[in-house]
């Protein structure tokens, strides 16, 4: 069974982004809530999962509001698949007018 952390940077102003809500799907069911802590992460995310795919939602528009930045993007869903037995970290790379992701370590 694998596990799963996040971490989400705000590049416009080159900081972690604390307080982003972020939640966990699998299918349209939510498996686990949580929020970005000073550092921007949450180091553990979710039950034990499962080989399949899942989905991370992360609520930009409320973390936008927060910092009184702008966001064309007020969410943004990131669908990724866990494969084999390991840890996955889902990084998320974000500013006003766009984002990038990747699969961490």
């Amino acid at each position: 069974m694998s596990s799963l952390s996040t971490h989400v940077l705000d590049t416009a102003l080159g900081l972690p982004a604390q307080g982003v809500p972020v939640r966990l799907y699998q299918d349209d069911v939510v498996l686990a809530t949580g929020t970005t802590n000073e550092d921007g992460r949450i180091a553990e995310l979710g039950p034990v999962l499962a080989p399949g795919i899942y989905r991370l939602w992360f609520d930009v528009a409320s973390y936008a509001a927060a910092t009184g930045q702008d966001s064309f993007f007020p969410e943004v869903s990131v669908t990724f698949t866990v494969a084999d037995e390991r840890h996955y970290h889902v990084p998320l790379l974000l500013s006003p007018f766009a984002f990038s992701t990747y699969r961490g370590s």
